[in-house]
């Protein structure tokens, strides 16, 4: 059994791909690159985040890196942070599930969404 070479058209244009990242983190407020979606988190990381912003109540964008692959592997190139959730808020580049636990457990995720003006759900 031998490995299929991928085509040129199946090649990965990063550029493209770190453009369309840059679109969706800068056009919301709060973004999570996930496994999953909100409803389904198809990992035990993804799953924790989506709790804590849930519990935290702000509104966010959430992307299924498991859609696309482009994604999954450009964001880890975007943010130079080899996992998954990425959690970005206002454009910057927060971290993932264990940066969010430790500072929603130190009542700093929820300050720093209160000083950055992020929307809370309706």
């Amino acid at each position: 059994m031998t490995a299929q070479q991928p085509s040129n058209s199946g090649t990965i244009d990063m550029a493209d791909t770190k453009e369309r990242i840059s679109s969706i983190v800068g056009e919301n407020e709060v973004v999570l690159f996930m496994k999953g979606t909100p409803l389904f988190p198809q990992c035990g990381f993804s799953s924790r985040a989506v709790h804590i912003l849930d519990h935290c109540g702000v509104t966010y964008e959430s992307v299924d890196v498991l859609q696309d692959m482009e994604i999954r592997q450009g964001i880890k190139a975007y943010s130079d942070w080899p996992t998954i959730p990425q959690l970005y808020v206002k454009g910057e580049f927060l971290g993932g599930s264990d940066i969010m636990t430790e500072m929603f457990e130190a009542g700093e995720l929820q300050q720093m969404f209160t000083d950055k003006g992020v929307k809370t759900a309706d």
